[in-house]
């Protein structure tokens, strides 16, 4: 079994408020920095257009500031999987420039077999597609995601993966107690 994981929001913390709001506080400036995140994500758009298309000028290291909070609650248990040698990979929605930050910053990214940068691999989650990209990538169809978002888990389903909705470490290692025990 692979454990395939979701970063925002399971090993690195949701986006900062406090940023957020050093960005800005206009509503219609957060409607189109999440109706036009997807491309950016994709990497279908560079950053200097996803910014225009915001309608702001670049705020690429606020940006990236806002996303970089981590969980080293989580992180310890991503060694402890790696060290017992469970297979663990990484599927994520994010932008070529916060990719390349987290590389230079974290090496627990290190510990991964797979890195399924959205960015780079051109499918973002919920689609199909990035989904049966990781698959293909691994080898294996006995794949585990863990995402915090429903929709994420459940089209992760769909392709045939089991879904974990994270909700917190405690129920996540009482998944793979479980997991390990069939």
């Amino acid at each position: 079994m692979i454990v395939l994981f979701d970063m925002f929001g399971v090993i690195a913390r949701d986006q900062s408020p406090e940023v957020m709001d050093t960005m800005s506080t206009s509503p219609d400036f957060w409607t189109a920095y999440w109706e036009h995140r997807p491309d950016y994500d994709r990497g279908t758009v560079t950053s200097d257009e996803y910014w225009s298309r915001v309608g702001h000028a670049p705020l690429v290291e606020k940006d990236v500031a806002s996303w970089s909070r981590v969980d080293y609650e989580m992180v310890a248990l991503l060694h402890e999987l790696h060290n017992a040698g469970q297979r663990i990979a990484l599927l994520s929605n994010i932008p070529e420039d916060h990719a390349r930050h987290f590389e230079r910053t974290y090496a627990w990214l290190d510990l991964f077999e797979v890195r399924a940068f959205s960015c780079r691999i051109g499918h973002a989650k919920p689609d199909r597609a990035a989904f049966e990209w990781c698959r293909d990538a691994l080898g294996d169809d006995d794949v585990l995601f863990v995402d915090d978002r429903l929709e994420n888990v459940r089209a992760a389903e769909l392709v045939g993966m089991r879904g974990h909705h994270f909700t917190g470490i405690d129920s996540l290692r009482s998944e793979l107690g479980a997991v390990k025990s069939l």
